[in-house]
């Protein structure tokens, strides 16, 4: 059986990823997960917090990450839900042209999903500011997605991301379902909430898409291996998508 490595690029400030990803990928033995990370401190729109995702340090850190040989190098997190879609697509362009390494990005991954499964209604929860948060709505729907209910916690420390508690993301997510969207993302890599999904999706009786799991669920599928190995982390990893 050969060895997957899986590459990671992540927040400096991110504590729920990486064991979260790690605990994920347990049940398959030949791959693991290999984290880089670049400072993101702060999640706001005012210029020092974006110029936290100016592409030259990403492409340091994924330069680093491929020296170690990974097969899939994926961004981690959601910078491109206020930045909008093509600051992953160009991210992803340029590290393949360096590195030689093929890309994914969660968000991407996200986008992806719910165009092909045709769940184009979906709610949204986040630890985000205001601005941030209508951001991220307003570019879904000039993608042509509509964001029918959203909660957020108008926090901008990425560090306090982690802290929230999953009893929290819980009732969140049960107030955003009464919308009824098609599916439900909890959108923010620092949240401790993939674990959630199969819960959430017995009581709320639609996909639960975490951005942790769609960047590993791409990642894998990129890399060749079947995602229904991965057990009791969501629907997202035993449905048919093509």
């Amino acid at each position: 059986m050969r060895r997957v490595l899986l590459g990671m690029l992540t927040p400096s400030s991110n504590t729920a990823l990486e064991p979260l990803t790690s605990a994920m990928l347990s049940g398959l033995p030949e791959v693991s997960a290999h984290f880089g990370r670049f400072r993101v401190t702060e999640i706001s729109l005012q210029p020092q917090a974006l110029g936290q995702f100016d592409m030259a340090p990403i492409l340091e850190a994924a330069r680093l990450l491929a020296d170690a040989h990974v097969d899939v190098i994926a961004w981690n997190g959601t910078s491109s839900g206020w930045l909008g879609f093509d600051a992953d697509v160009a991210l992803c362009q340029r590290i393949e042209q360096e590195t030689g390494v093929r890309c994914c990005t969660s968000v991407l991954a996200l986008n992806e999903i719910m165009e092909k499964t045709q769940r184009r209604r979906f709610g949204l929860v986040t630890p985000y500011l205001d601005d941030v948060q209508a951001a991220i709505v307003a570019n879904y729907a000039r993608s042509g997605f509509e964001c029918v209910a959203e909660r957020h916690l108008n926090r901008s420390v990425n560090f306090s991301f982690s802290e929230v508690e999953p009893p929290q993301i819980v009732q969140m997510a049960h107030e955003v379902a009464e919308a009824r969207p098609q599916c439900l993302t909890t959108f923010c890599t620092n949240l401790r909430a993939a674990q959630l999904a199969p819960t959430l999706e017995a009581a709320l009786g639609l996909p639960v898409y975490d951005t942790v799991s769609t960047a590993v669920w791409k990642s894998l599928r990129l890399c060749g291996v079947d995602t229904r190995r991965v057990k009791g982390w969501g629907s997202l990893f035993d449905e048919e998508i093509a």
